[in-house]
């Protein structure tokens, strides 16, 4: 099922994780003439990075302010997410004056069930601009739209291999390879964009350092500013 496109009253709140789909779902909704307001990310219970690409917030700050946008946060556990996150939408919603949410989720379907929840919750209608559309194909977009997405974390057997990198066509044929799947809907990797068609100035990454928990490799960033 799509999503009817919006309309010039379509105001709204894109949930941010400052990686690749995110953002190409916020583009488009920006090329539907959809307005945006906010972005909003999750952070861990410790408010340092954020709970789903363990992005520091002084990082995705700098991303929203190359993009021209405030970005919200709210620090969360797992167990408290879904009440937290409603709560805090009912807030920007009164905040920033929106009516729909943008999510850039593909085609797993608990994931849109849980999206549109939360989003009636506060009174608001979920768009999916990505929803149901080919993995591969969503990614050729992106590069033809010259979005520049760095993989900052990923399973620590592919980091040899793809941590670090900026996806293009070399690397989607690296991704082939290595039987990973294509935008990384299994949790195989994560992005943050760095440049992009919504950008107003790129993002620097200064310096990091790679580091591996759990089975998982991730860049800790330590310094980003805008250019």
């Amino acid at each position: 099922m799509k999503n009817t496109k919006p309309t010039h009253s379509c105001s709204f709140l894109c949930s941010w994780s400052g990686g690749k789909d995110s953002y190409l779902a916020f583009y488009r909704a920006l090329q539907r003439n959809a307005k945006p307001m906010v972005l909003f990310n999750v952070m861990n219970e410790y408010g340092d990075k954020s709970r789903s690409h363990g992005i520091p917030r002084e990082v995705l700050e700098a991303q929203a302010e190359c993009i021209g946008l405030p970005i919200a946060f709210i620090e969360s556990t797992w167990e408290d997410y879904e009440t937290n996150y409603i709560e805090k939408l009912k807030w920007l919603k009164t905040a920033y004056q929106f009516n729909h949410t943008v999510f850039g989720d593909i085609d797993i379907q608990s994931h849109r069930d849980w999206e549109e929840k939360v989003s009636e919750a506060a009174t608001l209608k979920a768009l999916l601009p990505l929803w149901q559309e080919d993995r591969e194909a969503l990614v050729f977009e992106m590069l033809k739209l010259g979005v520049k997405a760095l993989v900052v974390s990923c399973r620590t057997e592919f980091a040899s291999y793809i941590l670090g990198k900026v996806i293009n066509e070399e690397l989607v044929q690296v991704f082939q390879d290595l039987d990973i799947d294509v935008c990384g809907e299994n949790g195989e990797y994560h992005t943050l964009v760095i440049d992009g068609p919504a950008h107003k100035k790129p993002l620097l990454i200064d310096s990091f350092e790679i580091q591996s928990n759990k089975g998982y490799s991730f860049l800790d960033i330590k310094k980003a500013k805008r250019r």
